[in-house]
């Protein structure tokens, strides 16, 4: 009788609890996304946004306490841009989440990190993922792109592309700023550019204490706990794992969108979503071997 080594089992619950946490914060995230949509009528898409970046930046200010001396120019710049994809992505995110599902609109906002990962690759099995990817994107229209609303699939793509600019500001403004302080500085600058789009889109609205409280738990639970959780799990969890378990946010999205929005998705568009995150997961585990082989030394 063998008995199972407890370093092994100890890893195991450590993944295991890591899942868990994942799994936690994209719930948080399509719930948060779910509050907004029924804020909408009051707050209008972008003085949602608003209210979501504004309290975000409060949060993460007082959480981390960034330094704003000892940076030069190039990092100043980073930050900047970093903080006007912030407010790009959550702008256009919202505003397709005004004419489109829940669980469509992530679909095609995955698009934009898949696309990336794709590209990185170089390699000619990355064109299948593509190709699977545009098959649920097709399939999302539930046989014909008119039953979608065309304005918010644009709104829906630039928050894709957004997405994969936010990946690559994020990555240069992590490396040149210690812990949260670039995420803090750049949620800052992206709550003060989107002020007046929230203003002239909210009105009066921004002046009731239900308004500002329920906005509040918006970037609580859309940006504020997933961090977090995601903070915490990648201290146990691979990053590739990692990485799989996020494109699992258009199912999230679908399911959240489906209790708490009553949005029913037809087969084909459910068809859709498990292709483009069939799609997600090809391509990361592609991705994750490509870069084990470039590793390992020739010869």
């Amino acid at each position: 009788m063998t008995s199972t080594p407890a370093g092994g089992s100890t890893a195991r619950s450590r993944a295991g609890s890591a899942v868990l946490l994942v799994v936690a914060g994209l719930a948080c995230q399509e719930v948060g996304a779910s509050i907004a949509v029924l804020l909408f009528p009051d707050t209008g898409p972008l003085g949602m946004v608003m209210l979501r970046l504004v309290f975000s930046a409060l949060i993460l200010l007082l959480v981390a306490r960034p330094s704003v001396r000892g940076h030069g120019r190039a990092e100043w710049v980073a930050v900047v841009r970093f903080g006007l994809v912030l407010a790009l992505m959550n702008g256009v995110f919202y505003l397709a989440l005004e004419r489109l599902p829940l669980g469509v609109t992530v679909t095609i906002e995955v698009l934009g990190p898949l696309a990336l990962s794709i590209v990185a690759s170089r390699r000619a099995s990355a064109w299948v993922w593509a190709a699977l990817a545009l098959a649920g994107v097709a399939a999302l229209a539930g046989g014909g792109w008119d039953r979608l609303d065309l304005l918010g699939v644009a709104f829906a793509l630039v928050a894709a592309a957004a997405w994969a600019l936010y990946i690559v500001a994020s990555a240069r403004v992590g490396a040149a700023f210690p812990r949260l302080d670039g995420l803090a500085l750049a949620m800052a600058v992206g709550a003060l550019a989107s002020i007046p789009f929230g203003i002239a889109d909210a009105g009066a609205a921004l002046l009731r204490p239900e308004i500002l409280g329920l906005g509040a738990a918006v970037a609580l639970l859309s940006s504020t706990l997933p961090y977090a959780l995601e903070l915490i799990a990648l201290r146990r969890l691979a990053a590739s794992a990692f990485a799989i378990l996020m494109s699992l946010a258009p199912a999230t999205a679908s399911i959240a969108g489906f209790m708490l929005l009553g949005q029913h998705l037809s087969w084909l568009e459910v068809a859709g979503i498990a292709l483009v995150i069939a799609a997600s997961v090809g391509a990361v585990r592609a991705a994750g071997r490509h870069a084990r082989d470039a590793a390992e030394p020739v010869g």
